[in-house]
């Protein structure tokens, strides 16, 4: 009884409160027509409390979010289905589901008249975001009410959904990039006459990777799980490295450097992985946030969806220097294909991943020049505008295949320039530079 007299409404309130005045005139003045008066106006909105609080419906509600996972920009519907399991009909209800401020300004609010026994009612409402991540929906809250509106009680279910915000993906020409396992592939021919088809070399163990080749006597020798790379000759690798330094990016918001990397990235990590990559995605801190399997079982559309979700989460970081990230590309074997999207560079950083290439490991970076995403920012510069070239200059002379992005490129436009059958100085001039 105390929670339904919490829930009194203002017109609730204010019949209890004349009513309380009534009755005390009553007495002062000796009018008992005046008390019946107030007694009437008292009972009203404590009988309507009593009710409230004496309801009890039973409902179950599901919740579906079509599609559960959607780039930003995009809508995705939400639909609820709120069904009376009890064999009394329900009252007015004003149902509301919470939805986070991102995927509305306002809170969907339905309207129930009334609900037959064992009866259903479908609702839907749109939720759309511009930026991504990863979004809970729910708990829906039903409020009752009596039909005088004196009382309002809240009653929530438990259970919530999650919508996953991803970057948007473009799609990617296809083009030669080298790594590949069959035909004239790089990794292929290099680790058949190195060591044969019977490949007994070890390397560190990666998420997905089947058990029963880990190799004991090199996991005791190394202080950490090594496994055999018999598969190493017959799959396609890449690693994909994207820089999430603060320190490496401009502007702000959806229109900053950073968000274009991590689109881009998404872009890349996803068109790989169609064409049969097995795709590691680090990060500038050193952690593999993203890896298909080497499992048969592990689908395309399965890292896929690891991937966008990683990303859909991923936040710039407060790193200071690439040698992490240099290092985890080592640690990978530095075989197959290594993409790296990257922010501003220092000239030690660029000659610090130039030395990551080596042999004829096939190596590809899109160079961000942060610079054009915001001119005179609040943020200090770390480079000045030479530092830029000058990084690139050095990844292409170690053998990088380099792709300058400025504010307006697109990894559609750019793309092409990874052909391997380009060499460094034939590339096309940058893409969408600013004036």
């Amino acid at each position: 009884m105390r929670a339904a007299l919490s829930g009194l409404t203002t017109r609730g309130r204010s019949f209890l409160a004349a009513g309380l005045a009534a009755a005390l005139c009553s007495v002062l003045f000796g009018q008992r027509d005046i008390l019946r008066v107030g007694v009437l106006l008292c009972a009203l909105p404590l009988v309507s409390a009593a009710v409230v609080a004496r309801t009890r419906y039973r409902l179950a509600c599901t919740r579906t979010v079509v599609p559960g996972r959607v780039p930003a920009g995009q809508e995705a519907s939400v639909i609820v289905t709120l069904e009376n399991v009890s064999r009394l009909p329900s009252g007015l209800m004003l149902v509301e589901d919470n939805v986070p401020y991102a995927l509305g300004n306002r809170p969907p609010r339905f309207v129930l008249d009334r609900v037959e026994p064992r009866g259903r009612r479908e609702l839907s409402y749109p939720v759309r975001s511009d930026i991504r991540g990863r979004f809970a929906i729910g708990p829906l809250s039903i409020r009752l009410t009596d039909p005088f509106g004196m009382c309002e009680l809240t009653r929530s279910f438990t259970s919530g959904d999650l919508l996953v915000v991803t970057p948007v993906v473009e799609q990617l020409p296809i083009v030669h990039l080298g790594g590949e396992w069959a035909g004239s592939g790089e990794s292929r021919a290099r680790s058949v006459s190195a060591a044969g088809e019977d490949d007994v070399a070890t390397r560190e163990y990666r998420h997905g990777d089947d058990l029963r080749r880990v190799h004991w006597r090199s996991t005791a020798k190394q202080g950490e799980l090594m496994v055999r790379r018999e598969e190493q000759p017959w799959q396609s690798r890449c690693t994909l490295l994207l820089d999430t330094r603060s320190i490496a990016h401009r502007g702000e918001g959806m229109k900053s450097s950073f968000e274009w990397a991590v689109s881009a990235t998404a872009s890349i990590g996803v068109h790989l992985s169609r064409r049969g990559y097995a795709v590691r995605l680090v990060i500038d801190t050193g952690a593999t946030v993203a890896s298909a399997s080497h499992d048969p079982g592990f689908g395309i559309g399965q890292f896929e969806g690891a991937l966008l979700d990683a990303l859909a989460v991923v936040q710039p970081s407060g790193v200071e220097t690439l040698r992490t990230a240099g290092e985890a590309l080592r640690r990978g074997g530095g075989e197959g294909l290594v993409v790296a999207v990257l922010g501003t560079m220092q000239t030690d950083e660029a000659q610090h991943l130039a030395r990551v290439r080596h042999g004829s490991t096939a190596a590809v970076c899109v160079l961000l020049d942060a610079s054009t995403w915001s001119r005179g920012g609040a943020r200090s510069r770390r480079a000045d505008p030479t530092t830029f070239a000058g990084s690139s200059a050095l990844l292409r002379r170690s053998g990088w295949r380099v792709l300058e992005a400025t504010a307006g490129s697109t990894m559609a436009q750019l793309w092409p320039q990874a052909d391997r059958s380009l060499s460094s100085v034939d590339l096309p001039a940058t893409v969408g530079r600013s004036a």
